[in-house]
């Protein structure tokens, strides 16, 4: 008889992309034998996985069906997580609502990602400088008009000055895409997935969001300080890291188009729960972190 093939699908960014690396290890702990095939929109989180057995693009899939369906044994993980009521409650990690749904034990599996020597030493190479490194991860997804998200952004005030008070002992690369806010006194970082983890392998401090690079430096075993605004390290974050949660709201937000989550990820306006960014952060709680 064949092996199981589980068709394991992943909407979203690619740092649920990352998190969902800890269901794979799970899937296969309880199905050892099984092809575990992951769709996505980044096959490239899952390279050199040893748990799954094929990562196919979304919108790069031929011969599907009769490679992995047509009389095959299958199993399927299609649904969203995102729904369950364990995550919208805030009572249970991703991680965990994840395997739940499909009735597979959760023994505190963390994401996983695999570089090789040759990959990270070719990409490390690029970046050598005189001064330990420091990462920042400041911006996520965006409003188009202000190109920033209260909902997760670190707002640029603090950002500036955490720059300012480390530009003279630490060369600062700043992850961002190309249409999102950049920094003085900072590299830019614009590359791809694997050749930001390298680099991110290399540095000695990390300030980051709830972002794809949290999720990444807890695969690596990276301790990073990460800032929290509307959603909770309870159920997207985890203990390896030093998790700052932004203050408590001074005025009632509006949520009258909310549904099933109360802030819109993108940072809607109307939604805003300060009265002004200044009190969003404790830059002092930010600085200690790093300086730990």
């Amino acid at each position: 008889m064949s092996n199981k093939n589980i068709i394991f699908q992943i909407n979203g960014g690619i740092g649920k992309c990352i998190l969902s690396t800890a269901v794979c290890k799970a899937v296969k702990t309880k199905f050892p034998n099984s092809n575990l095939i992951v769709l996505s929109a980044y096959p490239e989180v899952f390279l050199n996985n040893p748990h799954v057995y094929r990562s196919l693009q979304f919108n790069a899939i031929t011969y599907f069906f009769e490679d992995f369906i047509d009389g095959k044994d299958v199993k399927l993980m299609l649904h969203e997580p995102y729904l369950e009521i364990e995550f919208l409650k805030n009572r249970k990690h991703l991680i965990e609502v994840w395997c739940n749904m499909y009735d597979i034990p959760y023994n505190n599996e963390l994401p996983e990602l695999y570089l090789t020597k040759r990959e990270t030493d070719y990409i490390q190479n690029k970046y050598i400088t005189d001064l330990p490194i420091m990462v920042l991860q400041t911006n996520g997804g965006f409003n188009e008009n202000l190109k920033y998200s209260f909902a997760r952004d670190i707002p640029s005030k603090i950002v500036n000055e955490v720059i300012n008070t480390y530009k003279n002992n630490f060369s600062i690369f700043h992850i961002r895409k190309e249409d999102q806010l950049r920094y003085e006194n900072t590299t830019s970082i614009t590359a791809n997935f694997r050749e930001i983890l390298a680099i991110t392998l290399l540095s000695k401090k990390r300030l980051l969001i709830d972002s794809f690079l949290q999720h990444a430096t807890a695969a690596l075993n990276l301790k990073s300080t990460v800032c929290w605004i509307t959603n909770s390290p309870n159920n997207l974050g985890y203990k390896l890291h030093d998790n700052i949660l932004a203050n408590e709201f001074t005025k009632k937000p509006e949520l009258r188009n909310s549904m099933f989550q109360p802030f819109d990820i993108l940072g809607n306006p109307e939604q805003f729960p300060y009265n002004d960014e200044s009190e969003i952060f404790d830059i002092s709680k930010i600085l200690k972190s790093l300086n730990d």
